[in-house]
């Protein structure tokens, strides 16, 4: 067996005046699997919990991203979270940036080649 791409999912998220880059993130996991209803298992036969998900994080301050806290969005699945430098601090008057994550999810499952 090996591993299959079947679903990729973006979404974008903000924190507007805290700075905080875990809420932006998670915002932006919101905007990629709230809008979208996911049956990729159901539609292969699987059970959701064989789900492989890779999570693809790009904020200005990675280090400031809490992965742990972002675990609890995926109500199945086998969750992969990487962050990586991106992203965007959009500068405001007050001198605090407006913190904007992009989000790339994809879903896979471990699958003998077509």
């Amino acid at each position: 067996m090996s591993k299959h791409r079947v679903l990729t999912e973006f979404g974008m998220g903000t924190s507007l005046r805290r700075q905080d880059y875990t809420q932006a993130a998670r915002r932006g996991l919101q905007d990629a699997l709230w809008h979208n209803s996911i049956n990729m298992a159901e539609l292969f036969g699987f059970p959701k919990e064989v789900m492989l998900i890779d999570v693809q994080i790009a904020v200005q301050q990675p280090a400031q991203v809490d992965v742990d806290a972002l675990l609890d969005i995926f109500p199945y699945g086998q969750p992969t979270i990487n962050v990586t430098h991106g992203g965007l601090d959009v500068p405001r008057p007050d001198g605090n940036p407006t913190v904007i994550a992009n989000v790339a999810i994809n879903v896979s499952f471990d699958m003998e080649p077509a």
